[in-house]
């Protein structure tokens, strides 16, 4: 029988971002981005079950009764801390669990352009949105910008996380961190909660529903700092997603009121090295400027795309620009980058130039 703990040091020895703990499979871990089995013995209901179990405390064990699925962090001396799922399906119990790295990177380890970074965690107030699929280094990208404003202003930082992730000490700054389940109800409440609790950033770990958007983009109209993440896969369709969450009648409020607080969007894809050593960013970056809050007030966002591939001396970059970058680099195969592009004919564009 498999051992959690035993199962989540070897994962921290093999550098596995994840692991995954199913029925009638041995454990799975992800390496590089490819899943690998750590095992050959099977695992039973039973076996699942109990290593779900160990990994939660009573009242969590309570709550995943109830509802069926359960997301919280366990720390295992050592090694770190892991953001859990635990969820029921067909009867049986499974696991999906994801190595938080104590060490808070910096800019310039995550391959982020380090002085647009910097000041667009400076900005005093407004919205910055990183987006991504599921596994691109969302969590991580928000991690350093916080701490860049913890170690370099004099401001109080209030985070909203399901569940907590990277663990932040005071430092220029205050910061404060409050977990959905245990600290709060929900993201809705605890950041309506946050605005009667003097921010000046404010942390959401993920605008999942129209509550949740509506109070961040009020947030930062009235003098807030607001990050978040939003499970998109480009500045486009990130402004289009936020604006089609609300109904019709609100729609244009909402595009002004956008167009007047978004200061950037990020998106980025985890890709595997060409070399195998390990996986790379690549990251679109849209600035807004007069002519990004032109289009998003007048809803012609689809020009946006545009405005990215000529600002590069604002430091926007197009996600095809840069994959054809890591492909010019060596750094991950054609075949990896083509799979990614937006648009393979722009890719093979910037290829040739």
């Amino acid at each position: 029988m498999y051992n959690a703990d035993e199962l989540f040091s070897k994962a921290f020895e093999l550098k596995a971002s994840d692991i995954h703990i199913t029925v009638a499979q041995p454990p799975i871990m992800r390496i590089h981005g490819e899943l690998q089995h750590a095992g050959n013995e099977l695992l039973t209901p039973e076996d699942t079950r109990m290593i779900a179990y160990h990994l939660m405390s009573p009242k969590q064990r309570e709550i995943f009764e109830n509802r069926g699925e359960l997301d919280f962090s366990y720390a295992l001396a050592g090694i770190g801390r892991y953001r859990v799922n635990v969820y029921r399906q067909r009867k049986s119990v499974s696991v999906a669990a994801r190595l938080i790295n104590d060490k808070i990177p910096n800019f310039d380890m995550l391959g982020l352009q380090g002085e647009l970074f910097s000041q667009l965690a400076m900005r005093p107030r407004g919205l910055i949105l990183v987006t991504g699929p599921t596994g691109s280094g969302k969590s991580t990208t928000l991690a350093a910008m916080v701490n860049h404003i913890n170690t370099n202003r004099n401001c109080h930082i209030l985070t909203l996380e399901d569940p907590i992730e990277y663990l932040f000490r005071h430092k220029k700054s205050m910061i404060n961190q409050r977990e959905v389940g245990d600290d709060t109800q929900s993201f809705a409440n605890g950041l309506r909660a946050a605005l009667r609790e003097d921010p000046d950033v404010i942390l959401v770990g993920e605008m999942r529903d129209l509550e949740t958007i509506g109070i961040a983009i009020s947030a930062s109209e009235t003098g807030h700092l607001v990050l978040s993440t939003l499970h998109t896969t480009g500045a486009v369709e990130t402004i289009n997603r936020v604006i089609d969450v609300f109904p019709p009648h609100q729609q244009q409020q909402i595009r002004i009121q956008l167009a007047s607080t978004l200061q950037a969007v990020i998106s980025q894809q985890l890709l595997p090295k060409a070399d195998g050593s390990g996986r790379v960013v690549a990251i679109e970056t849209m600035v807004v400027n007069d002519a990004v809050k032109n289009n998003i007030r007048e809803g012609k966002t689809h020009l946006v795309h545009n405005i990215i591939q000529t600002g590069q001396r604002q430091g926007m970059i197009s996600m095809d620009m840069s994959l054809a970058r890591l492909i010019r680099e060596g750094t991950i195969t054609m075949e990896e980058g083509t799979s990614r592009a937006v648009d393979i004919a722009m890719l093979r564009q910037y290829l040739a130039y």
